[in-house]
């Protein structure tokens, strides 16, 4: 039996306009009627959840959003969080002193904001940014590093060509001391050590009285194939990366014809049935 759906969003959920289509919202409610428990599972921060979350009218409901790739666990029902993995001093330290060798922007998440640290927002951080209904602010090294506030992810920007080089040069470095995952061509993410989208789903599961066996997962991109493995249930979607569709035990359809939708009506309600 299935008893949780963890999805993923971009490339997933969303359509190709960053919509979610009608049809894929009824399926959803569909499958939360039938008792199963939501979860989107993304790379996102919290400001580019919340518009989708007031879409679905999860808010103040009994669902979940593990965001920062598995880095922060929030309810829904209060948007309180669940659970958090963070940035220590050094870490944040090591990851400015690869930025001031390179190209790529530096970037790290709060709570609230999407930060650049050490200088003004370039285009494709800006461009990111708005991505995720969020405007980029600066801030000092030093005012990071004396700040209250949980530091959940890092990210560095640049241009394919340079984060390529960017990545031969300092991946295996990093790779030392954070998750690393190549999440869009100009995306290269640095989470903290043991941090993934299938550790945090792992924790709620576990909290909740669930199993992994119990888990239906969906799912597109390189940050998904943690997750997929967990998953007793894994759905790979039709415009998935080959890696993605490897480690699946299912293929649905493509995000532009609500392949999420068409999971729970041809794998997750027929098994709850039997």
């Amino acid at each position: 039996m299935i008893k949780l759906l963890a999805v993923d969003m971009d490339g997933t959920l969303l359509d190709e306009n960053k919509k979610l289509k009608q049809e894929t919202l009824t399926d959803l409610e569909t499958a939360i009627k039938s008792g199963v428990v939501p979860v989107i599972c993304t790379g996102r921060p919290l400001s580019g959840v919340l518009p989708y979350l007031q879409v679905l009218d999860w808010i103040g409901k009994d669902a979940y959003i593990i965001i920062n790739n598995g880095a922060t666990i929030y309810r829904t029902k209060d948007l309180s969080i669940h659970s958090w993995s963070g940035l220590s001093e050094e870490e944040l330290l090591l990851l400015d002193s690869i930025s001031q060798e390179s190209t790529a922007q530096l970037t790290v998440f709060d709570e609230r904001d999407y930060l650049v640290v050490g200088e003004d927002a370039g285009d494709l951080v800006t461009m990111d940014a708005g991505l995720v209904f969020a405007e980029p602010k600066r801030v000092e090294l030093e005012n990071l590093l004396t700040s209250q506030e949980k530091i959940f992810q890092a990210m560095y920007l640049d241009e394919k060509e340079a984060l390529d080089q960017f990545e031969a040069d300092y991946g295996s470095k990093l790779a030392e001391h954070f998750e690393v995952v190549r999440s869009q061509d100009y995306i290269y993410e640095c989470l903290p050590k043991g941090t993934n989208k299938a550790i945090g789903l792992s924790y709620l599961v576990q909290d909740l009285g669930f199993t992994s066996a119990e888990v239906m997962a969906i799912g597109d991109a390189n940050n998904d194939l943690e997750m997929l493995a967990y998953a007793g249930w894994s759905v790979a979607m039709g415009n998935a990366n080959e890696a993605v569709k490897k480690v699946a035990k299912f293929q649905t359809g493509t995000h532009a014809e609500n392949g999420v939708g068409q999971a729970i009506r041809e794998i997750l309600l027929p098994a709850n049935q039997n």
